[in-house]
């Protein structure tokens, strides 16, 4: 078993023990109650030249703890002064030691569209994106079937939540574009093994038509990174673990942002 099998387990666990304590009844009323979002996630990817979705997470398991002392609401607010486009909030607990906690205070705390990443293998964690304050989720090729996909996006789109739909090879983005995804997400990492190649964005380009949004995700690290990110038509970039670890969050991203 692949330690993405073992997140999309524990995702429907944690699912179970959820449903115990609010319906999935309960959490579609509480959802409707709020105003229909604005699809602003996507709204803002649309703005030209590349965006930047920066994360907040405490750990992953390909590095362990990144951040031991994890001030997230200043961390978030950084990157929002530094010219964030959109934020990513882990919200996984076992192994990225995320909370949704951090998503609903973060959310409340910055003007920025904020996504919930997480490993959404339910329409309940759906629901629970939108009562939390996201403006957008994350759906795995790799963990649901194109009939799920297609259900999940039609309960986004419900709610006025945009989808980051993942890839990660041809086979899954021919998945998503059938499944009538808006925003392709190429990831960098194998989550498989772990490994990082860059060059995975750009083999991958030419496979997603220029009328769908185009993020590249995972290992974009330095200005030449994010240069030929931005020459191959990326729309967005997807940054973790360089800025967790950077002292100084707001000059590493005005140096990435300079490299666009």
């Amino acid at each position: 078993m692949t330690i993405l099998d073992q997140l999309a387990d524990h995702a429907r666990e944690r699912v179970r023990q959820a449903r115990k304590k609010i319906s999935l009844e309960e959490l579609q009323r509480q959802a409707d109650l709020l105003p229909k979002g604005s699809f602003s996630f996507e709204e803002t990817l649309k703005t030209p030249g590349l965006s930047f979705i920066c994360e907040c997470k405490k750990a992953s398991p390909s590095k362990g703890i990144i951040a031991p002392d994890f001030p997230y609401l200043q961390i978030a607010q950084e990157y929002e002064a530094a010219g964030a486009d959109c934020i990513s909030v882990l919200t996984e607990p076992e192994w990225f030691l995320g909370r949704d906690e951090y998503l609903r205070e973060i959310a409340a705390a910055v003007s920025v569209p904020c996504l919930r990443k997480d490993f959404t293998i339910d329409e309940y964690m759906i629901y629970e994106a939108k009562v939390l304050g996201a403006s957008a989720v994350l759906l795995i090729c790799s963990i649901l079937t194109e009939e799920q996909m297609k259900g999940y996006l039609a309960v986004c789109d419900s709610l006025g939540l945009s989808a980051l739909v993942e890839a990660h090879d041809e086979s899954e983005i021919r998945m998503a574009l059938r499944a009538g995804a808006r925003i392709i997400g190429v990831n960098n990492r194998n989550l498989r093994d772990f490994s990082v190649d860059t060059d995975n964005s750009r083999r991958l380009r030419e496979q997603i038509p220029r009328d769908i949004l185009f993020v590249s995700e995972s290992g974009v690290r330095s200005e030449e990174d994010v240069t030929k990110l931005h020459e191959i038509g990326a729309d967005a970039v997807l940054i973790g673990e360089a800025l967790m670890r950077a002292s100084d969050k707001k000059e590493l991203l005005a140096r990435l942002r300079g490299a666009s």
